[in-house]
């Protein structure tokens, strides 16, 4: 996998602005992708997701969770370090499963990767939002913002519209900043019984969760004024 640097994206530092991650960025403190979509999440999701804590207890919830987020970082991290020719080895428990996933994505998603443009790359719309995108490169020939994701168990295509959303953010940041035209999201997703799926979204479904975010933008500046 060859590196291009047609790109300079920027240093950024993570802090929290009363509880929510913001990204700091030159002059700017601008709200994460992740902190408008937790700040504007439908009443639905978050029932179904207070019946679950519920469900399975506090306890057990918050295991699930952690041992969840351990995982996917230990995954993010091989998959970084396979990218830019390094070697890396978690010897854990958590690690050595993490290696087995991570294995997966390579043989069945980076497989298709012929160039990168850059790994953990910072993305911002100025005055908006910003985050942290994987990956962005030539993915079957095609410019594309491509997310790692780990899971419980494997995923159904319309419960990861957030996950589709998130890319559509990432897409629309570098498109408006690096005058792109890029079109194309991929995520890259491996259960921790290692087994992988890809979802692409492109065309007119990019557009439309675009759209769908910008509306998430503006009802979290919107709540954020009546706050103020």
């Amino acid at each position: 996998m060859k590196l291009k640097n047609t790109f300079t994206y920027p240093r950024s530092s993570r802090e929290l602005i009363n509880g929510k991650r913001h990204y700091a960025i030159d002059s700017q403190k601008l709200p994460s992708v992740t902190t408008i979509l937790s700040a504007t999440q439908s009443a639905e999701k978050q029932a179904n997701l207070a019946a679950w804590r519920e469900r399975v207890g506090d306890a057990e919830a918050t295991r699930i969770v952690d041992s969840s987020g351990a995982r996917g970082t230990a995954m993010h991290k091989i998959l970084e370090e396979y990218i830019k020719g390094q070697g890396y080895m978690d010897l854990t428990t958590v690690g050595r499963e993490a290696h087995n996933m991570a294995q997966r994505v390579i043989e069945q998603g980076l497989c298709n990767v012929s160039e990168y443009y850059g790994i953990e790359c910072t993305l911002y719309y100025p005055g908006l939002y910003a985050g942290q995108t994987d990956l962005v490169c030539i993915h079957k020939g095609e410019d594309a913002i491509v997310d790692f994701k780990q899971t419980n168990k494997p995923k159904k295509r319309e419960w990861i519209e957030d996950y589709c959303v998130q890319l559509a953010a990432y897409t629309m940041a570098h498109n408006y900043v690096y005058k792109t035209n890029i079109q194309k999201g991929v995520i890259m997703m491996c259960s921790k019984d290692n087994f992988y799926q890809e979802f692409e979204i492109k065309g007119l479904e990019m557009r439309k969760y675009m759209h769908e975010f910008l509306k998430k933008v503006n009802q979290f500046y919107e709540e954020q004024k009546e706050k103020d």
